[in-house]
């Protein structure tokens, strides 16, 4: 099914199988119709079905469709914990891309992709794993302090401290299930990420580098939704990513990974310290993304599945994106009636150059009239782009304030702790070279910070 205006990549025509749980990627699987590539999209979880229905239509046996899309297509994988599936699957001749078991455990098990970081020389914070939530509770008593829960398995999302003798901590271990968890000390500094696609052999270049908004409302208040909005670029990441992200990839190659890779850190003056790895494509990271990749996904797809291209074509400048909620995020609704799901609207409906910015997520269609799913809530993804952060936020907010949906909520602060000082204490670190107008736009801040 083909949904907008036909154009965009140069790449041939691909038939593309996308393999995941709800179709987290349907907006990559829609832009890749609107280049005149083909789609079939299986949703495994029955739970979620009726997302992005009447814009894509799933096929209910992934493999009954491994004939039509041959050892000449793309089998995308959206969500790590099927690794060994797809090395299975490449070693049986088809293109696949996603991940591998490898990264598979560089991110379901925390412990050993901290090893991992260790062994390719990095520094990593002080962390100590736990079979079950009791044994950390019991150890975090005997060890008080501002203290970050990580789950094995993304079991649940990463809670971050701020009790400074870890109470807050003790209280979510005391109700979470049954499983191995992780605690760590919550550090100072900036939160920020460094990511590249790899395509079995090695990163293509550029990589990006991304600053995540994950609590919900603005001034990173409430709790912790995976994520409000992220402002990126694919311009100054060279720094980090040579440091430490690039140190893998002999690790990677060997693993015959083949995916997007992100790893999160915290920097501060006494160094690098990273967090946690991302093994697929990263959501709304991916949408994001999107528009500084000038060719399109189905070329950068092409260039990954084939491999060997070293690159891929960017847009200078930053890209921000904004996320629109209703209620009931960030909790899911599983028994939502569709009958309650909000109907959405536009001031001036996207077309065009325009419809490539305005992201779909969980949303359907039907009778022309689209719908934002009340099972998550989670309707779309705004972004703006430009050569400095403030015009990329500017052309956000206004594709924002476009959308008309009964309930609406979003941050209108993305980007702003990077104006407020982050940009300017990484550059002053040796992280990033700022463009000289985002430079003049932190230096005032960040003497005001560090006089504060």
């Amino acid at each position: 099914m083909r949904y907008g205006m036909a154009g965009g990549g140069t790449e041939a025509m691909l038939r593309v199988l996308g393999i995941g749980a709800r179709i987290d990627l349907g907006d990559l699987y829609l832009s890749l119709l609107r280049e005149g590539h083909e789609v079939r999209v299986h949703a495994g979880d029955p739970s979620y079905a009726g997302c992005f229905a009447g814009l894509l239509d799933p096929v209910t046996d992934w493999r009954a469709e491994l004939d039509w899309v041959g050892r000449d297509g793309l089998v995308l994988f959206e969500k790590v914990g099927r690794g060994a599936e797809q090395d299975a699957l490449r070693q049986a001749g088809f293109r696949v891309i996603g991940g591998s078991a490898l990264g598979d455990r560089l991110e379901y098990d925390r412990a050993f992709g901290q090893a991992t970081l260790r062994e390719a020389g990095l520094q990593i914070a002080p962390s100590t794993p736990f079979d079950s939530p009791a044994d950390a509770a019991a150890w975090l008593k005997e060890h008080p302090g501002r203290t970050v829960l990580k789950h094995d398995n993304n079991a649940r999302a990463t809670f971050v401290g701020d009790h400074r003798q870890g109470a807050d901590v003790l209280f979510q271990l005391s109700r979470t299930p049954p499983g191995r968890v992780l605690l760590m000390p919550r550090l100072e500094g900036v939160e920020v990420g460094v990511g590249a696609y790899f395509d079995g052999r090695a990163f293509l270049r550029p990589a990006c580098i991304d600053f995540e908004h994950k609590r919900f409302f603005p001034g990173e208040i409430g709790e912790m939704t995976g994520e409000m909005g992220t402002l990126l670029s694919y311009e100054g990441a060279d720094a980090l990513f040579d440091a430490t992200l690039n140190r893998i990839a002999p690790l990677l190659a060997a693993a015959g990974h083949v995916g997007y890779v992100n790893l999160n850190m915290i920097a501060n003056e006494a160094g690098l310290w990273p967090l946690e790895f991302t093994c697929r494509f990263g959501n709304p990271g991916f949408a994001v993304l999107a528009p500084l990749q000038r060719d399109g996904w189905g070329d950068l797809l092409g260039r990954m599945m084939r491999g060997g291209a070293g690159g891929f074509v960017t847009v200078p400048g930053w890209s921000v994106g904004i996320v629109l909620t209703v209620p009931g995020f960030p909790e899911e609704r599983p028994g939502a009636d569709p009958a309650a799901d909000p109907p959405i609207f536009f001031h001036e409906p996207p077309n065009g150059g325009e419809l490539p910015h305005y992201h779909f997520s969980d949303m359907r269609r039907e009778g022309g009239q689209l719908f934002a799913r009340r099972r998550t809530g989670y309707a779309m993804v705004v972004t703006g782009t430009g050569p400095t952060v403030q015009e990329a936020q500017a052309a956000a907010a206004v594709r924002a304030r476009n959308v008309i949906i009964p309930d609406l909520r979003w941050r209108g602060d993305i980007g702003d702790r990077f104006l407020a000082g982050e940009g300017a204490r990484l550059a002053r670190l040796g992280w990033l070279t700022l463009p000289e107008a985002d430079l003049q736009a932190n230096a005032a801040a960040d003497i005001q910070a560090n006089a504060a």
